[in-house]
């Protein structure tokens, strides 16, 4: 645990995470592992170049969304809002898709679901994965949540 803390010290990788971050975003756009680990492209806010972040995707209800494990100033999340939503998730395929910011009020559930199926978030989230909801609604301002959608869905 300790570990994976300081490969994200500051809530920023460091070399070697950022090293880890492309290979497994590489094995991920592939689609060789299990469909909701996905690799995020979108345009970056400063170079404007193509910048690909591997993720885990969790489902709930139906809906699929993207979490992010270190907040609001996560570069994948800044990069996504300077991009207006518009992004591509790879997983095999390339889908281009719309990723809408979940209402603090509606997180909850999210990020319950999310720490079930990303054990390498669980050091970065201060909530245990079966702690009850009203646990992971008073973390949920610090943690955004992105619902995908396809760019042609409403």
């Amino acid at each position: 645990m300790a570990f994976k803390r300081w490969l994200y010290k500051g809530g920023r990788p460091n070399l070697i995470a950022r090293t880890l971050n492309r290979g497994w975003a590489f094995f991920h756009s592939l689609g060789l592992f299990p469909n909701y680990l996905v690799t995020l492209e979108v345009v970056g806010r400063q170079s404007g170049k193509i910048i690909s972040f591997p993720l885990a995707m969790v489902v709930v209800n139906g809906e699929r969304y993207l979490v992010s494990m270190l907040g609001e100033e996560a570069n994948w999340v800044r990069n996504l809002k300077a991009a207006g939503g518009k992004a591509a998730l790879r997983h095999g395929v390339r889908e281009e898709a719309f990723l809408e910011e979940v209402e603090i009020s509606q997180r909850a559930q999210v990020l319950k679901a999310y720490l079930r199926i990303a054990p390498g978030a669980r050091p970065h989230i201060p909530v245990d994965k079966d702690a009850p909801i009203a646990e992971f609604e008073k973390a949920a301002a610090r943690y955004p949540a992105f619902k995908v959608k396809t760019r042609f869905s409403s």
